[in-house]
C-alpha cells in the first residue's frame, strides 16, 4: 500500500515538473500571432474567391483547393506530436498555409526562436502578397458578373 502511494506521488511530481517546463508565454504569443495572421491570410484568399464568383455553387471548386493545406496539417498532427523536430514538421511549420496549425503543435515542445522568426516572417509576407493578389482578382472579377471563371482566366486577371 505504501509503494502504491509513493508511485502515485512520483507520477504527480513528474506531471507537475513537466507542466513547469512548458513556456506558456511562447504558447500565448504564438497563438495570438499565428491566429491573427493565419486568419488574415485565409480571409484574403476567401475574399479573392468571393470576387471571382457570383454564386455559392461556383465557389466550391476554389474552396476545396484552399482547405487542402489545412486538412493536411491536421492529418499530420499526430506525427508532428510524436516527433516535433523531423523534416515534415519543420517544413509544415514554415509553409504559410500550414504554419498556423503546425507551429502551435511544435511550440510546447520547444522551437528555436530563429525558426519562429522565419515562420512568422514568411506568414506575414505571404499575407501581404495574397492581399495584393486578392485585390487584383477582386478588381477584375467583380466586373465579370455571370461569367464562370477558370484558373486560366484568373491568371489573366492577375496580369491586368
Amino acid at each position: 500500500k505504501i509503494s502504491e502511494t509513493t508511485e502515485a506521488q512520483n507520477i504527480m511530481l513528474e506531471a507537475v515538473n513537466m507542466i513547469q517546463t512548458i513556456n506558456f508565454d511562447a504558447i500565448l504569443w504564438g497563438f495570438l500571432i499565428y491566429f491573427l495572421f493565419g486568419f488574415l491570410l485565409y480571409a484574403a484568399l476567401f475574399a479573392a474567391i468571393g470576387g471571382m464568383v457570383d454564386n455559392e455553387t461556383d465557389s466550391n471548386q476554389f474552396i476545396t483547393v484552399l482547405t487542402i493545406p489545412l486538412i493536411l496539417a491536421i492529418v499530420c498532427s499526430p506525427a508532428m506530436m510524436e516527433n516535433p523536430e523531423n523534416g515534415l514538421t519543420l517544413w509544415l511549420s514554415m509553409i504559410p498555409f500550414t504554419s498556423p496549425i503546425a507551429m502551435m503543435i511544435r511550440i510546447p515542445f520547444g522551437v528555436p526562436y530563429w525558426q519562429l522568426g522565419i515562420s512568422v516572417t514568411i506568414l506575414i509576407l505571404t499575407f501581404i502578397l495574397m492581399t495584393w493578389v486578392a485585390a487584383k482578382i477582386y478588381r477584375t472579377g467583380i466586373l465579370m458578373y455571370g461569367k464562370k471563371p477558370t484558373f486560366k482566366e484568373i491568371w489573366k486577371w492577375l496580369k491586368y
